[in-house]
């Protein structure tokens, strides 16, 4: 039979261990928000409603704007972007095309595996950033707080609007 490990109430990270991942888990965030506003033009080009053309545009518009403040956060640390390490989110973008593409000769059902994989993209950044959020509040730095809160409403805007166009593109 096997022992199991002897486990704790209690957790800590010490600060030195906790910027550490912070950074690691920033790179993540970054290099994936890089992948997207690379391929999603080519994405919102396979859209045929109007509605998820514009969603996507604004998406990157919008995730733009996080990476620069994503560079202010990596400037307020003292500390350089790595940008490897998110074969997992890419992986996911780059599976968004194949769906696409299995879907090529249905416009309708095209547009629903780019609402899909939009949504699930999204909830990742969202939840990214919310963990993220803890750790800076861990850190007690109000500056990197506030801009990651940008992010994370600017993420959780554009889940939303995905959300509703999804709603509205099933129910029509």
């Amino acid at each position: 039979m096997e022992t199991q490990p002897a486990r704790s109430r209690f957790i800590h990270l010490g600060d030195a261990r906790l910027l550490k991942f912070f950074i690691s888990n920033l790179d993540k965030i970054y290099c994936a928000k890089q992948h997207m506003v690379a391929r999603f033009p080519e994405i919102a080009n396979e859209s045929h409603f109007e509605d998820l053309n514009q969603a996507i545009l604004e998406t990157v518009d919008d995730v733009k704007k996080q990476i620069v403040r994503m560079d202010e956060i990596y400037a307020r640390l003292g500390a350089e972007n790595t940008t490897t390490g998110c074969n997992g989110l890419a992986g996911m973008i780059e599976e968004a095309f194949t769906a696409i593409g299995e879907q090529k000769d249905d416009k309708a059902l095209r547009d629903m595996a780019i609402l899909f994989y939009m949504q699930n993209m999204e909830s990742i950044e969202v939840a990214s950033f919310q963990v993220l959020q803890m750790m800076a509040v861990k850190m007690k730095n109000p500056e990197i707080l506030q801009l990651l809160k940008e992010n994370l409403d600017e993420a959780k805007d554009d889940r939303m609007l995905l959300l509703l166009i999804t709603a509205k593109y099933v129910t029509s």
